[in-house]
């Protein structure tokens, strides 16, 4: 690893205008490309203190053993031999998009004397007028089958071209009316070509002026009578309407607009681009890239454009381009686009209307896309594994974690307080297992002993199920009465029935443990449970990981210490900057970012928070929808939607009297004088106050209270 101050330049050998400048590593490879407005406050920047750089900047700048630079006289000059730059090196810190498939385009050979229309894939080529890029080839041969009819043009290869023209004989489409067939000089070579530019107008979104005319030519031929030729029209204008029903109109003032989206975690981010051509979407196309460089979404943009539009110029660059977040030089980046179009080019963000909706479209492409890239990483058996090792590797642990469990703590400003346990074996999540707690020790908002509440009593179920099981017949009770996961609570997923045995390693060897209370009757074997199979907490994991930092790690540590557990590792994983942390240990372990085993446990530290916030969410939305009736035994839903719609509200309910109550259909006296005595002894809710007004609002149709 490389010392910055080895090669750092002396800040007047820097100059302060704009330019490019590279890293290079110690074997001369250029591993970073950057450009900027002020080349001596930018590269400055690199060479600050190594703990205030970003993690992937600090290995960025660790890595290289020089830096150089080149001076240019615009920021747009900047932009454009930055991205010659990277595309001539590849540096590695760079963002690059990789497509995620090859897509086909529709291809008009216009650089040939008789212009082909054909599906092509790959590099672009010079004097080939593109369009697309399409989901799947099939989509394009279905356009060009229903527009040849109109548009004649060749489609065949150059072999079957030439042995055409030698034998004299056209091709099946040539007979059938579906080439002009130029082989056999049917047409000469300027009126074929004129076809080629008529299909590409029509293509590039000129629609209307076609239709237009074939119907007028239609209705001629029909006034004279000559009614074949007007059918034919008539399928003809059909079939190009045909065709442009395949992309439907999204943009009604006949738009030309790109639409970019992003979206993003710490370590990926993922692209999605919409063409829009005359109002209508004509083509799609995403990417996937690695965040090796600390990157904003503006950056990502902006990346994003110089790789889309870098190689094009004229029409395919649109008069538009709609972006989630503008690139940080606007003006520069702008400038550089109206350059390659030849015209002006709007660079901005959708504020309202239909663009702002298509947008959201976009955006939501490119969140599945960003999902889908995921599962297919995570389910890789030979990924998974080289995760698991390199997390045994950087934590220091003698096997590879087979079981990892992770917790995490929600609430809503102190309210409805839960936490989540999720479980991973073999690096793939495994749902049965999930658990979920309430915070039952204390009261408010307070994440760390949320934390040692929630270790605490996980581990102390762990140690009494090996005590019922006999494996651990030295060893005092161990309960947890308040434990929500305990049988018979309504609150435990599976608390219904046996859960399945779960694939990782059994608990080796006695686990000490300090003395602990007697087992409550809460906490007595359950005899479903009762038929041989592991219990819900019966195996250990060989890491446990807690969302947050150095307190939360320090609580789950000191948890396992007071149950005398000493096996079981433990780390937490910040969100800010995604380091791990250690018991006792100052400062973090930070993993490379393109460490699998990074992202296997932010994979992990995403579903614990996810789960948990979706307890938190149903507890609050019960909460606010609970009412007195809930605690009526025997009264079903059905009766007591049959209640409140007899009375009109809980609050003329509470009003009744029991013979009132017994008139409601399927309520008899006894049920009627257990609804009673409940909304008796339930006080009832504050009135509600209009907050515009002051006005206290009476209670009449609520179904609550």
């Amino acid at each position: 690893m490389a010392d910055p101050s080895s090669y750092r330049p002396s800040p007047g050998q820097i100059p302060d205008s704009p330019g490019v400048y590279k890293f290079r590593d110690e074997h001369r490879r250029v591993i970073y490309v950057g450009k900027a407005k002020n080349l001596r406050q930018r590269v400055a920047n690199y060479f600050q203190d190594l703990a205030g750089l970003h993690p992937r900047t600090r290995s960025m700048v660790t890595t290289a053993a020089s830096v150089e630079w080149t001076v240019v006289s615009t920021e747009v000059e900047a932009l454009q031999l930055e991205y010659t730059w990277i595309k001539e090196f590849d540096p590695r810190f760079n963002v690059k998009y990789r497509d995620d498939k090859s897509y086909p385009y529709l291809a008009v050979t216009l650089n040939e004397e008789f212009p082909r229309v054909q599906v092509m894939r790959g590099a672009k080529k010079k004097g080939v007028r593109y369009f697309g890029p399409y989901g799947h080839a099939w989509a394009i041969r279905e356009t060009v089958d229903l527009m040849l009819r109109v548009f004649p043009v060749r489609t065949c290869s150059a072999g079957v071209f030439k042995n055409a023209a030698r034998t004299g004989r056209p091709c099946l489409l040539g007979y059938i009316d579906k080439c002009s067939a130029p082989c056999v000089g049917r047409v000469t070579p300027e009126e074929h070509r004129e076809l080629a530019e008529d299909f590409c107008d029509f293509m590039a979104g000129r629609t209307g002026t076609y239709i237009r005319r074939l119907e007028k030519d239609m209705t001629q031929a029909a006034e004279e009578m000559e009614y074949e030729r007007a059918a034919r029209l008539r399928d003809d204008a059909g079939a190009l309407k045909r065709a442009m029903e395949k992309s439907a109109v999204v943009l009604a003032d006949a738009t030309d607009a790109d639409l970019i989206a992003v979206a993003e975690d710490e370590l990926e981010a993922a692209l999605q681009i919409f063409h829009v051509r005359g109002g209508r979407v004509r083509g799609q196309r995403g990417w996937v890239t690695d965040k090796v460089e600390a990157v904003d979404t503006s950056g990502l943009v902006e990346h994003a454009l110089q790789q889309l539009y870098g190689e094009e110029r004229g029409d395919a660059v649109p008069k538009e381009v709609l972006v989630p977040a503008l690139p940080e030089d606007t003006e520069a980046v702008s400038q550089w686009l109206a350059e390659r179009r030849g015209s002006q080019v709007s660079l901005r963000i959708p504020q309202r209307g239909d663009k702002k909706d298509l947008m959201a479209t976009v955006q939501r492409n490119a969140q599945q896309a960003l999902g889908l890239h995921k599962t297919k990483r995570a389910s890789d058996l030979t990924t998974r594994s080289r995760a698991l090792e390199e997390i045994a590797e950087a934590l220091g642990l003698d096997t590879a974690p087979l079981r990892i469990e992770c917790y995490d703590i929600s609430h809503l400003q102190g309210d409805d307080v839960v936490a989540s346990m999720v479980v991973f074996e073999d690096g793939l999540a495994r749902k049965s297992e999930y658990r979920r707690f309430q915070i039952k020790g204390f009261e408010g908002q307070d994440d760390v002993r949320s934390m040692h509440e929630v270790i605490g009593r996980r581990f102390k179920r762990y140690l009494q199920d090996k005590e019922r099981t006999g494996e651990w017949e030295q060893a005092p009770s161990v309960t947890d009465p308040a434990d929500p996961a305990a049988p018979g609570d309504p609150d435990a997923p599976g608390a219904t029935g046996p859960v399945p045995a779960p694939a990782g390693p059994a608990p080796t060897g006695p686990v000490p443990a300090p003395a602990l209370p007697a087992a409550s009757p809460a906490d007595e074997i359950d005899p479903r449970e009762d038929d041989g199979r592991p219990k819900r907490f019966a195996y250990p994991p060989q890491l446990v990981v807690v969302d947050g930092g150095q307190p939360q790690v320090a609580a789950a540590r000191r948890a396992l210490d007071e149950l005398g557990i000493d096996d079981i590792a433990v780390c937490g994983l910040a969100k800010r900057l995604e380091e791990v942390w250690l018991p006792d240990d100052d400062d973090p372990v930070v993993l490379p970012r393109s460490s699998e085993g990074l992202y296997l446990l932010q994979r992990v530290r995403d579903e614990a928070h996810r789960f948990a916030i979706t307890y938190q969410r149903a507890k609050r939305a019960k909460r606010i929808r609970s009412s007195p009736l809930d605690d009526v035994a025997g009264l079903g839903e059905t009766r007591k939607q049959a209640l409140i719609k007899h009375f009109g509200s809980v609050k003329k309910l509470r009003q009744a009297t029991i013979e009132e109550i017994c008139e409601v259909p399927g309520i008899g006296r006894r049920t009627a004088e257990s609804v009673a005595v409940a909304l008796a002894s339930a006080a009832p809710a504050a009135p509600a106050v209009n907050t515009a007004t002051g006005e206290i609002m009476e209670e009449d149709d609520g179904g609550t209270s």
